[in-house]
């Protein structure tokens, strides 16, 4: 590589200068340059031309490459790959194809940085599997494994065939899907029967896939583990709904990746959640109906109860009601008669029952007594109502005693009646004195 001295300041050229056209071999740094140099016969408005010196090189070489063909040309091979020399010439512009082959082989391939970045294993790979005393070919595989002891209610329960080492239902069971209706027809071309290659090769890999899961599960026991954990479920296994079965059955998949409490944990969160969106749905509905206390909601509900009764009702009459036209006899008017008084005593057993229904599933019927749940049914109060009226009845009684003036804290709205009742089966219990 030819080396450039700056004429005036006699500094190295490494890298670009400033080369006078009308003085002969005249080289300017660019320091010398920019503050206007001039030497001898050279004057600053001579005409000029801007050189790159290319700086040093990286390998020692009859011609040289400078720092920026080899970048040029580690570019090159990685944009159009290895053995593409034409490519790579046309981006290393100075270079030809012969020159960019021999000099990337030669440093990258087979120089120091090529042997220490491709390690040439040249060892045996082959692996001898026959048996040293005259056995049969790969043992491992022609040998059958011993078949698990489990009874047979836990091969039923788990689905598994142990003389087989198979189960009813593989893992991945649909895979044989993917394959079950492909052929290779006459017709087929080429990139047909590279699209059906690759689709056995996805079947391979998901058969791989099925047997290293079965040999997890017998290497660490989860088959016998599985069993057993299965009879203690079974004792208290509680009643899924079908939404919830459907839910457990999806998120089987996430079961190998954390460990049984974690799953668990998670199902229930998603069950909660299912939950507390229906519970949103159902207070937004009700919210839409102008329902915005939680003491207004059981007057709603038996309202609602009433109303769909009666619809029910005026359609099983309106189904029974002669046309307009039509004479009826005094028989079937009396039937019909006989009918409304049926439907009625039968309005009046189902709100009743469903009364009684409503007290019993309310939160706070399990801290009364036998008789203070009779009460708050014969009145039609809740639990909590009554519980809070009780409350304040006593502490009135109490501030009473003690001669203490007496607010009162009775729920507005509450019936007069309602409040003499309670304080009469409170006196009469013993909870309170005769005031």
């Amino acid at each position: 590589m030819a080396k450039y001295d700056c004429t005036y300041c006699k500094a190295e050229n490494l890298g670009y200068r400033i080369e006078c056209t009308e003085c002969p071999d005249f080289n300017l740094c660019l320091q010398c340059f920019s503050c206007g140099a001039e030497i001898g016969q050279h004057k600053k408005e001579h005409s000029y031309r801007i050189v790159n010196g290319n700086g040093p090189a990286a390998f020692d070489t009859p011609r040289p490459w400078s720092l920026a063909e080899e970048h040029m040309l580690l570019d090159a091979v990685e944009q159009y790959g290895f053995g593409n020399w034409e490519g790579t010439a046309g981006h290393v512009e100075s270079r030809d194809m012969q020159e960019c082959e021999d000099h990337y082989v030669t440093f990258y391939v087979q120089g120091n940085m090529g042997r220490e970045t491709f390690q040439c294993d040249s060892g045996n790979k082959v692996i001898d599997h026959t048996c040293p005393d005259g056995g049969p070919l790969s043992p491992s595989i022609t040998t059958a494994s011993k078949p698990l002891e489990l009874s047979l209610q836990e091969q039923h329960d788990l689905g598994y065939m142990p003389f087989r080492d198979d189960f009813e239902i593989e893992s991945d069971n649909c895979a044989e899907q993917l394959v079950s209706g492909w052929g290779i027809n006459y017709d087929d071309d080429e990139l047909d029967i590279a699209v059906k290659i690759s689709k056995v090769d996805q079947y391979r890999l998901r058969l791989r896939e099925r047997e290293r899961r079965k040999q997890v599960a017998r290497d660490y026991g989860l088959i016998v583990a599985a069993s057993s954990l299965n009879d203690k479920k079974n004792k208290y296994k509680k009643k899924m709904s079908k939404d919830e079965r459907e839910l457990q059955d999806k998120m089987k998949v996430f079961s190998q990746f954390h460990p049984i409490a974690e799953h668990e944990q998670m199902f229930e969160n998603f069950q909660k959640e299912k939950e507390l969106k229906s519970k949103i749905k159902e207070l937004n509905e009700l919210r839409k109906h102008g329902i915005t206390l939680i003491d207004d909601i059981e007057d709603y509900e038996e309202d609602k109860y009433k109303r769909e009764k009666k619809k029910e009702n005026r359609a099983k009459m309106g189904s029974l009601t002669p046309k307009r036209n039509s004479t009826v006899s005094k028989k079937a008017e009396g039937k019909l008669e006989k009918l409304d008084i049926l439907i009625d005593d039968e309005e009046n057993k189902d709100e009743e029952v469903r009364i009684e229904t409503r007290s019993t599933s309310q939160p706070g019927y399990d801290l009364i007594s036998d008789r203070e749940k009779k009460l708050c049914i014969s009145i039609g109060m809740s639990p909590a109502n009554y519980m809070t009226i009780k409350t304040c009845i006593i502490k009135d009684y109490l501030q009473r005693r003690q001669g203490l003036p007496v607010k009162i804290r009775y729920p507005n709205g509450m019936d007069k009646t309602h409040r003499r009742k309670i304080m009469s089966f409170l006196t009469d219990n013993g909870w309170i004195g005769v005031t």
